[in-house]
């Protein structure tokens, strides 16, 4: 139980709608570099983290990766536009970390929300946010240099930075692992 609480800090729920939820999520564990969503798939879930590291990411037409979001305890991640309009995935999430996550699906979703309203709202909150930092952070791409983009990336991702490989990072800011490089070489100095 205590993970689902962990989810619903801050909302008050009764032991009744904890075990309601708890029966309509299941705990994945995943290993490190394991998929846990496949582009083309369909998007019936979105997934909590409880522990680990996870990260989405698109292949471009040239086969590069594009990594849109890493995914650390506490947070949540899906291929989100696949998940509620219910067409397959564009998105690949992949663990690179050792990982365990809550799956919910979508059927799940519904349910709790239509028996517990509170819980719509405690979402549709967390939406709000996310929704906010996807936005920040495509103004940030779009106006921030890229040695910019990387320490905002080590305030935000810090206690991960050291466990992802550098050419994640560099797919992330939108740059070259060469660039990421001379960036960390520049910050050494200062």
């Amino acid at each position: 139980m205590k993970s689902i609480t962990e989810i619903f800090k801050g909302l008050e729920l009764t032991d009744s709608e904890y075990a309601f939820i708890k029966e309509r999520c299941q705990k994945v564990a995943l290993k490190k570099g394991e998929v846990l969503l496949k582009k083309g798939q369909p998007t019936l879930s979105q997934y909590y983290v409880l522990e680990g590291c996870l990260r989405s990411f698109f292949e471009d037409a040239q086969e590069r990766d594009h990594t849109l979001q890493f995914a650390i305890h506490d947070w949540w991640i899906s291929d989100y536009t696949a998940f509620f309009d219910g067409n397959p995935a564009v998105l690949t999430i992949e663990s690179i970390q050792k990982t365990i996550v809550l799956e919910f699906t979508r059927k799940a979703q519904i349910e709790i929300f239509e028996s517990i309203p509170k819980v719509e709202s405690f979402f549709r909150e967390k939406m709000e946010h996310s929704f906010g930092a996807f936005q920040k952070r495509i103004i940030n791409d779009l106006s921030k240099t890229a040695k910019e983009k990387y320490l905002d990336f080590l305030q935000t991702h810090k206690e991960i930075e050291t466990h992802i490989k550098n050419y994640h990072i560099a797919s992330f800011l939108g740059i070259t692992t060469e660039s990421l490089s001379r960036i960390r070489r520049e910050i050494a100095k200062d």
